[in-house]
């Protein structure tokens, strides 16, 4: 499902600095972190093997989009795939804006979804969704500031975004204008397997134990489709100079491995 917490034009040192965990069914197969080409662009990130999308990419001439599910009882069984959006932008040359202008019209294809779309070179983010069903899709440029996005819409006070946006607060506080070590934060933040209470859980009509198991930042949960939990730990730090590292922590045949790869923008 997803969740992500990222500091967009409001720091010091990086224009920005973002942490995301993938979650999935341990079994759908997956590339780690690397290059790749798409036409005539290079694309950095991971990939999903089974539909051939990404979860979270970004290119040397600053572009950058990542994805997170919204959680609902209900899926179309024959949408298009979510992957394929972040791609979309990725490979293309539109803006934020004007890619959001084209999804709006097949947005419901799609089963539900949180998008972030970013230009860095023209300081531009963008969020899309299109939920809730039966509403007007929603396009809002992201201002500057601290935001989380789990699986309901940005910046809903759900207790697992609220504890991931106060603990990211804490640690930029307490670093000020010095390097942020990207595995450190990686490994403080988000392999925190703490729970909500069950008297906070959001209600989004799924059952009420799948939505505990699902409450923490890190989850690991056994489901009747088998092994179910966070594939992936990543973070990226974009310096204002345009000194970029993307860094990975992935879990590959039971043990988790890391990847590295700096770049500029």
């Amino acid at each position: 499902m997803c969740i992500a917490a990222w500091v967009w034009q409001a720091h010091p040192v990086y224009q920005l600095l973002l942490l995301s965990n993938r979650d999935e069914y341990h079994d759908r197969p997956a590339k780690p972190l690397g290059w790749w080409e798409e036409g005539n662009k290079k694309i950095l990130g991971g990939r999903d093997e089974l539909a051939g999308g990404t979860w979270l990419g970004c290119t040397e001439d600053g572009r950058l989009a990542f994805l997170t599910n919204i959680r609902e009882p209900d899926r179309l069984p024959s949408a298009r795939t979510r992957g394929d959006l972040p791609l979309r932008f990725l490979k293309g040359t539109q803006s934020p804006l004007e890619c959001a202008e084209e999804i709006i019209k097949e947005a419901d294809q799609y089963n539900g979804f949180n998008l972030i779309l970013t230009d860095l070179c023209s300081k531009v983010m963008v969020y899309i969704s299109n939920r809730p069903k039966g509403e007007p899709i929603s396009v809002q440029t992201v201002p500057c500031g601290l935001h989380v996005i789990s699986n309901g819409k940005l910046d809903a006070p759900w207790p697992k975004a609220q504890r991931l946006g106060k603990n990211f607060n804490e640690l930029l506080r307490g670093h000020g204008k010095k390097d942020i070590f990207l595995k450190g934060m990686v490994e403080e933040l988000m392999g925190d397997n703490v729970k909500a209470s069950r008297d906070e859980l959001p209600d989004t009509g799924c059952d009420p134990e799948w939505e505990f198991e699902l409450s923490s930042i890190f989850i690991d949960a056994d489901s009747k489709l088998g092994r179910y939990g966070t594939r992936s730990m990543a973070a990226i730090s974009v310096k204002t100079n345009g000194d970029s590292i993307f860094y990975e922590k992935h879990l590959e045949s039971s043990l988790w491995k890391e990847n590295i790869v700096k770049f500029h923008v």
